[in-house]
């Protein structure tokens, strides 16, 4: 039977649990191996800021927000709540920094970038991770039909599915001859989509390019050369031709098959099955300041994905048209219905089902894990985003204080208490997810050992590496 964590536990006694766990990996141990499980901080008490407004971009996993507010979540947790869509990632970020947010729907590596100063230096936290999946990455027609013959097809004449980026290396090659850069797209530096996109490049064996010190670009030795496009964008951007694909969320892969513009190849699953996507971050300040109502609106945003995930997405449909008014995404209800309900279209004709594309609550898809920050930092080193080598204590004291698994728990447990969501449904772990396997190039990912899964990579910084505008050199 499971083990409830009460709250008896204040937030020194689960950050003193925390540290021992990464004292003893700093010491040549793993995390795993202290044995303590991340408890609840205490939150309870009156709300102490009732009014909040919270930003997020026009994707379809902003959805337990507008979930929250539609069927009343906010509101039955004493809060009054509005919704402002932003118009990128930039903007945002600087409205969560700037107080003109209170919180909002963010890239996971958004916090993560800011508390250590990539970009813009701010201490953020997420407390809450939104969803599992829920991208893709999109070919133009042109490049599709360069490739298409190649593929391996199934019974049924259609391509088997996961398609490689190694497939694209002669489209690259017949760029490169043409005197031609071959330009992707992806949404912000610090975006999952970002690190998805490289990922799946270099596991065909093409280099997706590097950062050094300063330079927000990430071009450097680049075989295929990415850059940034606001997620509404991404269509109209591969239309004129300015791209030959990017990786985005939906329903803007689904947008380029209805306006028969472009082919989606891989879904994010398929790179790195049930990853982390999006997460709730606020300041760390604010959740200091408002304890109680930082607990409200994680258990308000808990429903809601609950709600979305109940009885195998039985609720999807009405999701699908609550998210397609214009004060949400703002799309066609099929176009965000072609991927939201359990399906995912890959061409006219293609639809293949998907029940995984899209978690909202299930295998613990809100739970901040320690482990997942982790990931990010560790791509954000690959690529030259941090622009020296870290011992894996730095990576697991900067996971710390950024991801809050403890005011999950102060939600979550709550919830418990009062029989909303079953005990099952919240993990009792350290923060870390073990060894996890699903990704394209078959390497194993251990949160716990950052360096030693960094090593892995034929193609990213190895140890020592540093990056100038002439290259990759060893120190």
């Amino acid at each position: 039977m499971k083990k409830k964590l009460g709250f008896s536990f204040d937030r020194r006694g689960a950050v003193a649990a925390v540290l021992a766990s990464f004292a003893l990996a700093a010491c040549g141990g793993t995390p795993e191996a202290s044995g303590e499980t991340v408890v609840a901080a205490s939150l309870d008490g009156e709300i102490e800021k009732p009014n909040l407004k919270f930003g997020f971009i026009k994707l379809t996993d902003m959805a337990p927000l507008a979930i929250a507010k539609e069927k009343g979540y906010f509101a039955e947790e004493g809060l009054n709540v509005t919704l402002e869509p932003q118009a990128n990632w930039k903007v945002l970020l600087d409205g969560v920094i700037g107080g003109q947010l209170d919180g909002a729907h963010m890239l996971a590596g958004q916090p993560l970038a800011a508390t250590i100063g990539y970009g813009t230096k701010a201490d953020l936290i997420a407390p809450l991770s939104l969803d599992l999946n829920g991208n893709a990455i999109t070919l133009s027609n042109k490049v599709w039909d360069m490739i298409k013959a190649d593929l391996p097809k199934g019974p049924d004449g259609k391509p088997i599915h996961p398609i490689s980026a190694e497939h694209l290396k002669p489209v690259v090659a017949a760029f490169e001859e043409q005197g031609k850069p071959f330009n992707m797209g992806m949404v912000f530096p610090v975006s999952t989509h970002n690190y998805e996109l490289r990922y799946w490049l270099a596991a065909g064996g093409l280099k997706p390019g590097y950062y050094s010190d300063g330079d927000v670009q990430g071009v450097i030795d680049a075989d295929v050369k990415l850059s940034v496009t606001p997620p509404p964008q991404m269509p109209a951007t591969l239309e004129a031709g300015t791209i030959e694909g990017y990786c985005v969320g939906e329903p803007w892969n689904q947008a380029a098959v209805f306006k028969k513009i472009g082919v989606p190849v891989i879904t994010d699953d398929q790179i790195w099955n049930d990853n982390p996507e999006k997460v709730f971050g606020l300041r760390e300040d604010f959740a200091e300041k408002y304890p109680a109502t930082t607990a409200a609106m994680l258990r308000a945003i808990i429903k809601a994905q609950q709600w979305l995930d109940a009885d195998g997405g039985a609720n999807r449909a009405e999701a699908v048209e609550i998210l397609a008014q214009p004060n949400y995404v703002g799309a066609d209800a099929e176009v965000i219905a072609a991927s939201m309900t359990g399906v995912f279209t890959f061409e006219p004709g293609d639809t293949r089902e998907a029940e995984g594309f899209n978690i909202f609550f299930d295998k613990y898809a809100g739970y901040p894990y320690y482990s997942d920050a982790i990931w990010y930092l560790s791509q954000m080193r690959r690529w030259g985003q941090i622009a020296e080598d870290k011992d894996d204590s730095w990576y697991f004291e900067t996971s710390k204080a950024v991801y809050r698994p403890d005011l999950y728990l102060a939600a979550a447990n709550k919830l418990v208490e009062d029989g909303v969501i079953a005990a099952e449904s919240v993990p009792e772990t350290d923060g870390f997810r073990g060894e996890q396997e699903g990704f394209i190039d078959g390497i194993t990912y251990d949160g716990s050992k950052p360096n030693e899964y960094l090593a892995k990579f034929p193609i990213g910084l190895k140890a020592g590496d540093t990056v100038t505008a002439s290259g990759v050199s060893g120190s």
